[in-house]
């Protein structure tokens, strides 16, 4: 007595040939007993006559080259079974990065190096004379600013620069450049930040930011 078939597979008439369709959540061995079973004992009159062209299509299943070829021996098995053609799932697409993502790094970036970096950039650590950071977006320091920053360099005028200790060499923000103060590192030990009002580069206390009414992209996801 033939075991009952099961819903694996849908084999369904068209116009010009046949569609296999195969589940693409059961368990590979049960998609293969139940081809097997529909080929052998329920639909036993497709597999007389003419040629008939038959189109698979497996869903979402990724299957590996062996499981597609296992499918293939078993359609090819049947003489007047012709698949035209496979459809598999589609490659996934490549993911594309987000620039507003914030990247969090850590370390310290000494005289001669250059941190460079897409997006919001939240750095632990510090930044030595003639050690230089830039971004395209915002830069925050969660440490000492004593070398050159650039924020928005690919002309980001809202981007912002900020520092825990802000005694840095140069600023830049977009195409705006900046030195600083002269009193360098006798200015007050507090959270500063540099920004663009009018085209012209001004810096002021960490907690005066919110006045400014912009989205900051680096407080996102921290």
């Amino acid at each position: 007595m033939a075991v009952r078939a099961s819903r694996f597979v849908t084999i369904k008439g068209i116009k010009d040939g046949l569609t296999f369709q195969f589940d693409d959540k059961c368990d590979f061995e049960e998609l293969v007993n139940d081809l097997r079973f529909k080929l052998e004992h329920t639909h036993q009159n497709i597999l007389t006559g003419p040629l008939v062209h038959v189109d698979i299509r497996t869903g979402e299943r990724e299957m590996t080259e062996e499981q597609k070829d296992t499918l293939l021996d078993i359609l090819s098995q049947k003489g007047n079974l012709l698949v035209r053609s496979f459809e598999e799932p589609p490659p996934p697409e490549p993911e594309v990065p987000d620039r507003n993502a914030v990247k969090i790094l850590t370390g310290m970036i000494r005289s001669g190096q250059v941190l460079h970096h897409e997006g919001p950039l939240l750095f632990l650590g510090d930044v030595n004379a003639g050690g230089t950071v830039i971004s395209t977006d915002d830069i925050y320091i969660l440490g000492a600013l004593r070398g050159m920053a650039h924020a928005g360099v690919d002309g980001n005028e809202d981007a912002v620069i900020a520092a825990s200790f802000f005694s840095p060499t140069q600023l830049r923000i977009a195409d705006r450049i900046s030195r600083p103060p002269d009193e360098g590192e006798n200015r007050e030990s507090h959270m500063e930040f540099a920004y663009l009002q009018d085209g012209i580069m001004k810096i002021d206390k960490m907690a005066n930011m919110a006045r400014l009414g912009r989205d900051f992209n680096v407080f996102k996801g921290v």
